[in-house]
């Protein structure tokens, strides 16, 4: 059984991620929770003058969450009536990463699923305050959706990656449950100057490649000095369905989620993108 933690804000792209997840793993059996962390809300609540009021205010805010998760469950149990699923909600007054982080290590998460922004939903930024926290934060595979993007099977992935760095089996397996039932073809993309792999990279890549023997991988290699525009080449060229990369210390990825502001990040997708975590969680 998979195990899927859907944080949600309540906001359209939530409700969008949300859908994306009933469809894609339709044909698994999965355990689905539901989070709505709350924290911020209380401390931005207009009516919080003081601390006087604050009990009267986590209240109303907590009756409020309980009462929206209520509603998200009855939403996703409409769009999918399906036996193979099994729902949990889960309303903390706590922050994001922190109860996500709880969430994963207790319920042994595989995969988070959210909006690549929430309720401000600012469009001159990649990914919203929320996402990218948990992106950089939270030790857990992240499959992020973006705004309106309309379900289409993942057919063909593209998995971009160096080879520097020794993958993770259950992360591997993880994409490969993803690709399985609609035989998705998966491309292994290489950027770099210099097409020739080291001793590591050859064996990071033969890794790979024996971990998903039931999936259709391809090995391709492009030269750009630039890792972004060839990836963004890359999916448009190819009609790509979900790209793949893998966040660890000093990566490409890394590298952009880190910069001090959100919106210098140079990677900009409309298509579903499902972050690896390399970093601490086995």
């Amino acid at each position: 059984m998979v195990q899927v933690l859907i944080p949600t804000d309540f906001s359209d792209n939530a409700m969008n991620a949300l859908k994306y997840a009933l469809e894609l793993y339709k044909h698994e059996r999965v355990e689905f929770y539901f989070l709505n962390a709350y924290q911020d809300d209380v401390y931005a609540n207009d009516k919080l003058i003081n601390r006087a009021n604050f009990e009267d205010i986590l209240e109303s805010v907590r009756t409020n969450s309980q009462t929206l998760l209520e509603s998200f469950l009855k939403a996703a149990k409409n769009l999918a009536p399906n036996p193979r699923y099994t729902y949990h909600t889960i309303s903390a007054y706590n922050s994001l990463i922190e109860e996500a982080d709880i969430i994963v290590n207790a319920k042994n998460i595989d995969l988070i699923i959210m909006g690549t922004r929430g309720k401000t939903n600012d469009k001159t930024i990649s990914f919203g305050s929320n996402t990218l926290q948990v992106l950089k934060y939270v030790q857990c595979p992240v499959l992020v959706i973006p705004e309106n993007y309309q379900y289409k099977r993942p057919k063909k992935i593209v998995f971009t990656t160096n080879f520097m760095i020794p993958y993770k089996r259950r992360e591997l397996k993880l994409l490969s449950k993803i690709a399985n039932p609609y035989r998705s073809k998966i491309d292994l993309l290489y950027i770099s100057k210099y097409p020739k792999l080291s001793i590591r990279q050859e064996d990071n890549k033969t890794f790979i490649m024996e971990t998903l023997p039931e999936n259709d991988v391809n090995y391709v290699t492009e030269a750009n000095k630039s890792v972004a525009d060839a990836i963004q080449s890359y999916i448009k060229k190819h009609d790509i369905d979900l790209l793949v990369m893998v966040n660890t210390r000093h990566s490409f990825l890394e590298n952009i989620l880190f910069k001090s502001t959100i919106d210098t990040m140079t990677l900009h997708i409309d298509i579903p993108f499902l972050v690896m975590q390399n970093m601490g969680r086995y």
